[in-house]
Order: structure tokens, then sequence, then C-alpha cells
């Protein structure tokens, strides 16, 4: 880990992804149709950046990010961005609860490389937006979400003729996050924030139930899980905070997998070597604060307790009553507020309103004054 950088998290605290602006998704859909250039989408997306954090700023955000505007996934905009990784349409898409998403995948199909990654340049434009009090915030894709997509059935044979040794594999994996890590330090960055649905997928006992894992297998996952995401980021300056999310699922308001955090908590609260564990607790399916008492340290934990997946305002009674239940494993200065994900995981983004999102922005702002001054 770092040096606890000042502000990260912040008590007001944000996953990353924002509602697309309805120009912004029209100008999308005519780039995707050839009807426009590059040039001109990145205008539109500039412009629709600069409002949202103007946005951000005047509802107290101490953190901003790009809203993931210029991306149609929270995590297969990244992967294509790196060497050796492309694109690929296939037939079926994510099943989660009532819904299948967009049937795409990132398919490895040469050495997997990190220079000169997208993602370096749109933080240098996010980074120009920052003022006093505020830090400019990038999101990307845990390496172990990275593994879990690369290995899927429908990749795993272009996989394999790549990377015939799983060592180098991880090693290349590990070396090419370096890459974009250290690109994205020299443009600026000291907040970064790895997404990662795999921890939360394992909580989930009808998953594990499918995958037929023994007790040994399951604990040997986890571990391979671990140690890809800290090999990826040891070393890094001690002035760039990273954090990071574990998420159930977040698409179109739907979610994917349910289940407390006990059977992965050791290993990830305790193992991984960041500052600090953004968690969904916005409904029963994340289970109860005990797992918390492996956060070991000085990391810090954001109850992710208001819930993005709808409009209805939470009751500041019954939040702050929690807040106070998770103290009995965290002390309350090593705890901080959120929703429990971004608004918008995808392009599609969940179904309320931008009213509706900053209504929330603001519960979470006015709470966190409220618990901590």
């Amino acid at each position: 880990m770092g040096t606890i950088v000042k502000g990260v998290p912040s008590r007001c605290d944000i996953v990353g992804s924002f509602l697309r602006p309805q120009q912004l998704k029209e100008w999308r859909s005519a780039f995707a149709q050839g009807r426009v250039g590059g040039d001109q989408l990145k205008a539109i997306e500039d412009d629709c950046i600069r409002e949202l954090v103007q946005k951000q700023k005047a509802h107290g955000l101490e953190v901003i990010t790009d809203g993931e505007f210029r991306r149609s996934w929270w995590h297969l905009d990244f992967m294509w961005g790196l060497g050796g990784v492309e694109k690929v349409v296939i037939e079926k898409g994510y099943r989660f609860h009532d819904e299948t998403t967009r049937a795409e995948t990132a398919r490895v199909t040469g050495e997997i490389t990190g220079s000169g990654h997208p993602f370096a340049g749109h933080f240098k434009f996010l980074k120009t937006l920052e003022s006093d009090g505020t830090m400019a915030r990038q999101t990307i894709p845990a390496p172990a979400q990275m593994w879990r997509e690369i290995v899927r059935l429908e990749n795993v044979e272009s996989l394999n003729r790549v990377y015939p040794d799983k060592e180098r594999l991880i090693r290349d994996m590990a070396t090419a996050y370096k890459e974009v890590i250290a690109d994205l330090y020299a443009s600026g960055c000291r907040s970064l924030q790895l997404d990662d649905c795999t921890w939360a997928m394992y909580c989930d006992p009808n998953y594990r139930k499918a995958l037929k894992m023994s007790e040994a297998d399951f604990r040997e996952t986890l571990q391979q899980g671990l140690d890809l995401n800290n090999l990826a980021i040891e070393d890094h300056p001690s002035d760039l905070a990273i954090t990071t999310h574990v998420c159930r699922g977040n698409y179109h308001s739907t979610w994917a997998s349910s289940g407390g955090y006990e059977p992965v908590a050791e290993c990830l609260f305790s193992g991984e070597r960041v500052d600090a564990f953004y968690l969904e607790y916005d409904s029963e399916r994340a289970g109860g604060f005990e797992p918390l008492r492996y956060v070991n340290g000085d990391k810090k934990v954001v109850l992710g307790l208001i819930t993005s997946k709808s409009p209805e305002l939470e009751n500041r009674a019954e939040v702050i009553a929690r807040i106070e239940e998770a103290t009995k494993f965290v002390s309350l200065d090593r705890l901080c507020l959120s929703p429990q994900c971004g608004f918008a995981s995808t392009e599609e983004g969940n179904t309320l309103t931008e009213d509706d999102q900053w209504a929330k922005i603001d519960l979470v702002r006015q709470i966190a004054l409220e618990v901590w001054g």
C-alpha cells in the first residue's frame, strides 16, 4: 500500500459512473454507425464531461470522475485498450437476475501489453478540471476481473494458443497493468480505483455450487485472484492511493450475485494491499457487517448504503443506524459513505433519472455531514 492520500476515500464518496446525457448517447450511436468522426465525438464527450464535473462540484463532491462517459462498459473498454486484446461479439451476453446484457467480450489474440493505453489521455483531460478541494479519480477493472473475462469459454481457445504457459500470462498481465498505472501516474493520477466483481461472485453460494469446486479449489482460486491483483499494483508510487470496489453486478438496475462477504473476507480484506474497500451494502443480498472484522491495518471501508439502482431515497436515520452498526467492526474514523455502485456501469444506465441521481448524491453528503461533520 501507499501512504494514505488526503481525501481518499472521501467521507462523501462515489463509485465512478454517472448516467449518460441523451445527447452523448445519440452521438456515440452516430459514431458507431459511421455518421460522425472520432474528433467530433471527442468534442461532445469533452463538453459533457465538463458539465458533469461542474455538477459534481456543485453537489459538494471532493472527488471527480469523467462519469465513464467515454466507455460503453465499465470493464471491457479498458481491456480493449490493451495491446494483444480485441473486441469480439459473441452469441450470449452476461446473465443478470432478470436480464441479459449486450453480447461482447475481450479476447486475447496476442501478447498483452499496456503501453500507450487511451485511458492515460482521457485522464489528462479530467485532470485539467480539478480545482482546490477536488481530486480526479480513474477507475479501471481489477486484474482478477480481466482474468475472469479472458478465460471465458468463448475465449479460452484463443488464449491457450497465445499463452500455453499460464505463469507467463500472469506476468504479462501484471506488467501491462504496471505500464498503465505508470502512464496514469505520469498524467497526474493520484487516486486509482480497481473495480472487481470476482469476489462478489464467489460470495454467492449458487455460483460456487455451479462451479462444483472443492473447498481446496475454492481457496486456491481466491488466492490466485489475490496474488494477481497484488502483483499488478506492487511497488506503485507511495503517493498514489489505490482502492477497490467489490460489486455484485450493476446492469440496467439488475444484479448478478447474492451473498455476504464471509466466504472471501479473510483472504480479501486481510490480503489485498489496497488503501480502501468500496463495499455494497444496499440490500439484504450483501449480508451483515461481521466480515469487516478482517479489514486490517489502517485500511478504510466505504459503505455503499445508498442504492444506485432505484430512485427511492433511503431513510436518513436508518442509514445512520447502519453506519453505527458497522462501527462494531471498523472504527468510525475509518468509515466513509457512498452509493453502492455507479449509476451507469454500462452506457444503458440504471432506471432512474438524472435528478434522482443527484438527489442520491445529496443524501450521501447530508448524512456524511451529520455523521462526520
